[in-house]
């Protein structure tokens, strides 16, 4: 089938994007579901930092891509040998694909899926095929979602069935903001009732932890960012304290707050420099989780002896550590009870058109999270 859909076709393009145009909307040619496989048609995809890291080089993937990975959809079609899924029914598209096979899946940490992994590096679906063309060049797909665009052949493994009475634009954020933020505070870290936690980068990814950790109870939850509307939105969630990251005293405010630190600080924003002030902020005995991307040349300095001598933990924390088939259908339950207010967090939805302009505002800190609308 024939489809109009968002291509990346060289990294690095300069900003602004509205301009330089590193996505083109153009009609690419969809296969057929394989087996195992399913056609979903994309009713809504959000803006993720790890795009627009694709899209600036940050985070290296073969080209030329159909971008895009948090996404909420409708399936119309099912290879013979998918049963648990029909036609007309709804699903969130997840970005690791889990073969439930390897370690890993055996383990129970579907996230860290070896042949997932491997898939979406490769910028294949699960089973190594690649089902989207422009022209006669094969198009890669991203982490086996490929959402900025009309229709997507996924993996049966990239489907959470939807049950919930939940709008696409809501649903979809589910898929990656909300399954990563809200993991790392409830699976990564285990935050209980009454413990301290500060969330670095108020991202759609932040933002959601800093929801978890108001839901789970913290005592003192701080926020850290550099745009006073968001530390402004933070405080309104339930943040007890905000801090502008360029204070030079930054991190001595929060130490000084939290008299000594705190049990867990979260790095979102994918920075080395947000990183070290997380680290800097962490109690003695308490624990520093990152589920930031920064560019993979990019290295983190610590002292071993502190991480010794104070018995830190210094953990990573992807998609949330999340069981997405589990924790998915537990968010928006969350969600709906009142208890994680993601609606706050929901910024401009946008025509597939105006999806470079829509990044060029993710990349000035200011956006909530933007959603495509199909």
């Amino acid at each position: 089938m024939k489809m109009q859909a968002a291509v990346l076709e060289t990294i690095g393009a300069p900003a602004p994007y509205a301009q330089s145009l590193p996505l083109r909307v153009q009609e690419v040619e969809l296969d057929p579901p394989g087996p195992g496989e399913v056609l979903v048609r994309i009713r809504a995809a959000g803006l993720c930092h790890s795009d627009l890291s694709v899209i600036n080089g940050n985070r290296p993937r073969a080209v030329p891509m159909v971008l895009g990975h948090e996404s909420a959809g409708e399936v119309v079609e099912c290879a013979s040998d998918v049963r648990d899924l029909k036609p007309g029914d709804r699903v969130v598209l997840v970005f690791v694909p889990s073969c439930g096979g390897c370690v890993p899946c055996a383990e129970g940490r579907p996230a860290l899926c070896e042949p997932g992994a491997i898939a979406n590096t490769a910028g294949t679906l699960l089973s190594g095929e690649r089902r989207l063309h422009l022209g006669a060049t094969k198009l890669n797909h991203h982490t086996g979602v490929s959402c900025f665009a009309e229709y997507a052949v996924v993996s049966r493994r990239s489907c959470v069935k939807l049950e919930a009475e939940l709008s696409y634009a809501e649903a979809a954020l589910f898929g990656c903001a909300v399954l990563t933020g809200v993991g790392a505070v409830i699976n990564t870290a285990r935050l209980q009732a009454g413990q301290t936690a500060a969330v670095l980068g108020l991202g759609g990814v932040g933002l959601n932890a800093l929801l978890a950790a108001v839901a789970s109870g913290a005592r003192d939850v701080v926020a850290i960012d550099l745009n006073d509307d968001k530390l402004q939105l933070a405080r309104e969630l339930g943040a007890t304290l905000t801090v502008n990251a360029r204070d030079a005293d930054a991190a001595e405010q929060i130490r000084s707050a939290t008299k000594g630190g705190v049990d867990f600080a979260f790095e979102m924003a994918g920075s080395i420099q947000a990183m070290e002030l997380a680290y800097a902020i962490t109690r003695r005995g308490g624990t520093t989780i990152t589920a930031g991307l920064p560019n993979p040349a990019q290295r983190f300095s610590f002292s071993p002896v502190s991480l010794v001598g104070e018995e830190r933990t210094l953990r990573g924390s992807y998609i949330g550590s999340s069981v997405p088939v589990r924790d998915i259908p537990r968010y928006i339950d969350l969600y709906q009870r009142g208890k994680l207010p993601v609606n706050r967090l929901m910024g401009e939805q946008l025509a597939l058109a105006d999806i470079n302009a829509g990044f060029d505002r993710l990349a000035t800190g200011h956006s909530l999270r933007d959603v495509v609308a199909f």
